[in-house]
């Protein structure tokens, strides 16, 4: 799908399928060429169709770096639908000239929704449930019929206080009466905390305390198993583990150990190393919620994220501005 050729506008991607409105909106100023059989390109596919491209709408799954850039000296912006960009090599794309965005705050409720979605249902054995009604082995009351744990008054742990970790705090505090207890590269402010009613505290004693324990940090080189077997090896044998962030940060393989074998009660999970494959090891799991990545899977976030990166890129390519630069070092040159 294309707009009518016109030397004078600049040309842009979109490397995966998204709203046709949305597509139609660029067209109005670049040449488009996108994407809408939602066909996974390989690596040297998207090269290829980047060429004599200056911009790029990419979703969180196109790896841009410096190999990539090498190859595509035209290009200027890279736009992603998606808060998180570890599919972006800043340090590269900033050294290259080319500006990176992303989509922060449109997806914050949204997502925390469904992180408070995921640890529920783990903590109340939602799933297990749903699968015992199916299987027709539901046939009497039993006092000790799939109980599980409470979440109003327990102690919430949240690793990661960015804008989503924020918004799980005040559903747990404000809405479930729960304990907050944090733990971040930074504390927050004094205000900040007392707002949330949260208490900054030592990873160790975060797991060693909370009932629950989410994680919302954004992935990196030194967030790569936050969560491994020391520290599911801290946990409550009753806690819950919800990983709403992203996968690499839990060691998939040591949490199915920890659940099969019972030393945490049950996890909720959306995020997964080398998603889309799950480990096998977690598919086997009873005391486990498994999402595919879905946590700002509601028609009005998706939109605003879309429209966020189409905005991106008509700031800056047509324009000048940028709304939401992560290297914005670029957008001064």
């Amino acid at each position: 799908m294309s707009a009518p050729t016109s030397p004078q506008r600049p040309a842009v991607l979109v490397a995966r399928a998204i709203f046709p409105d949305i597509v139609e909106q660029l067209s109005r100023h670049f040449e488009v060429e996108s994407n809408p059989d939602d066909t996974l390109w390989p690596r040297a596919e998207l090269v290829r169709r980047l060429q004599g491209k200056q911009g790029v709408f990419t979703t969180g799954g196109e790896r841009i770096d410096a190999e990539l850039l090498a190859a595509c000296p035209g290009l200027r912006i890279c736009a992603n639908m998606a808060v998180g960009y570890n599919n972006f090599d800043l340090p590269a794309m900033t050294a290259a000239g080319v500006l990176a965005t992303n989509a922060p705050g449109v997806l914050t409720e949204t997502t925390a929704d469904m992180g408070f979605a995921l640890l529920m249902a783990a903590a109340r054995r939602v799933t297990e449930g749903e699968h015992f009604l199916r299987a027709g082995a539901w046939d009497r009351w039993a006092y000790d019929m799939l109980i599980g744990q409470d979440v109003h008054g327990s102690t919430l742990g949240i690793i990661g206080m960015g804008r989503i970790g924020q918004a799980i705090a005040r559903r747990g505090a404000l809405g479930f009466g729960m304990r907050v207890i944090y733990h971040n590269r930074s504390r927050l402010p004094a205000t900040d905390e007392a707002a949330l009613g949260a208490r900054y505290v030592s990873k160790q004693e975060l797991l060693q305390s909370a009932d629950h324990v989410v994680l919302v940090l954004p992935y990196s080189a030194a967030s790569h198993h936050t969560i491994g077997a020391a520290e599911l090896a801290l946990m409550k044998p009753s806690a819950t583990l919800t990983n709403i962030a992203r996968g690499g940060i839990v060691d998939d393989a040591a949490l199915a150990a920890a659940l099969r074998e019972g030393r945490i009660a049950a996890a909720g999970l959306d995020v997964f190393e080398g998603e889309p494959k799950v480990h096998p090891d977690l598919l086997a799991c009873r005391n486990v919620v498994l999402t595919p990545h879905i946590g700002s899977a509601t028609v009005p976030t998706r939109r605003a994220m879309a429209q966020l990166a189409a905005d991106n890129l008509i700031g800056y390519l047509v324009h000048g501005k940028p709304l939401t630069p992560l290297n914005p070092e670029v957008a001064a040159l």
